[in-house]
């Protein structure tokens, strides 16, 4: 056995270090499962075998030491020994070895966060200004798994239902090229939606989404401002939820193109058109078109697409930390 996890735990720093050096693609979710998978077999081995042998050996160590001290007794000698000796041959019969205590040991803290990463709740870190103003890049954010429906880890398929994608709903998604890596916009259409973001305005099924001017918002990191907005999202589809409306801020830059440039091949394309002034497309069924809020300097649905629903991971709902500027902790919408 101590041959057999010292292979496991090498296969295990390979993959880590593999994936660190970029030599292979690797994935935290099937490393967290296979990790899981094999302390929780460790850890049945330990209760069900181990356990109960070491016990086994110390009942009879204790047995053997008691008749020990009978026989020593029947022959007249009553001075008591010194017990250091057979503590000390207890305890190491009781202690785990080290290969268990890096299998089995480790299993409670593995399979709670196998459980909360998978099922509740993920953090993830904002690498760029692409959501900027709702999120800044180091806002370390988490990510409700759950809300959505769960799903299960690795093969991503869905087992409940849970709460349907809205408009303005901040998501974090596998990105439809490369599905190994996440990303993070804003929700801007469900499936039917007809879709327009022409001279720098959204219009949703032939309704603008209004737009009003606020302050100029300054970005620290690029020591600039840009021209803010404030936009009223329709959240649902029916009538009445087209009626509930959504704040949020987005930025635009005045400088930046209105048409869209090195827009990929991508699924359903034929469901857009492009234009000098933009963009028009109708979101497929089972599909989502996601927009970012910093709007000229987000790279989404305009130029690689719509995002179908097994690609969902989450709806990202509050700001834990941000080293530099513990202020942004609290929720966004």
């Amino acid at each position: 056995m101590p041959t057999l996890t010292a292979i496991i735990l090498s296969g295990f720093v390979a993959y880590a270090v593999g994936w660190y050096s970029g030599r292979i693609e690797g994935s935290f979710a099937l490393l967290l499962l296979l990790a899981t998978a094999v302390s929780g077999v460790y850890w049945l081995a330990e209760q069900l075998v181990f356990l109960p042998r070491r016990r086994a050996a110390v009942l009879q160590l204790d047995a053997d030491h008691a008749k020990r001290w009978d026989d020593l007794k029947s022959q007249g000698i009553t001075a008591k020994e010194d017990d250091a000796a057979f503590q000390r041959s207890r305890e190491e019969l009781l202690r785990q070895p080290w290969w268990m205590d890096w299998t089995a040991g480790l299993f409670p803290v593995i399979a709670a966060v196998f459980f909360l990463r998978s099922f509740l709740f993920e953090p993830f870190k904002i690498p760029s200004g692409s959501m900027i103003p709702t999120l800044h890049v180091g806002d370390l954010i988490l990510v409700n798994k759950f809300h959505y429906g769960i799903r299960l880890p690795v093969i991503h398929y869905r087992v409940t239902s849970g709460t349907p994608v809205k408009r303005g709903d901040v998501m974090v998604f596998r990105y439809p090229p490369k599905p190994s890596m996440d990303y993070i916009k804003r929700v801007a259409g469900v499936p039917g939606d007809k879709i327009a973001y022409l001279n720098k305005v959204l219009t949703i099924n032939g309704q603008p989404v209004s737009k009003v001017a606020i302050p100029e918002f300054f970005d620290a990191d690029n020591m600039r401002y840009s021209k803010q907005f404030e936009e009223n999202m329709p959240i649902g589809s029916t009538p009445t939820e087209m009626s509930e409306l959504r704040l949020q801020r987005v930025l635009n830059d005045d400088k930046a193109p209105n048409f869209v440039s090195g827009i990929d091949d991508f699924a359903f394309k034929e469901n857009c058109t492009y234009s000098v002034e933009g963009l028009e497309c109708t979101v497929p069924a089972g599909h989502y078109f996601m927009l970012g809020d910093n709007r000229d300097n987000s790279l989404d649905s305009r130029y690689w697409g719509f995002v179908p629903d097994k690609n969902i991971v989450g709806k990202a709902f509050f700001v834990w930390m941000n080293f530099s500027n513990p202020s942004r902790i609290g929720r966004f919408d």
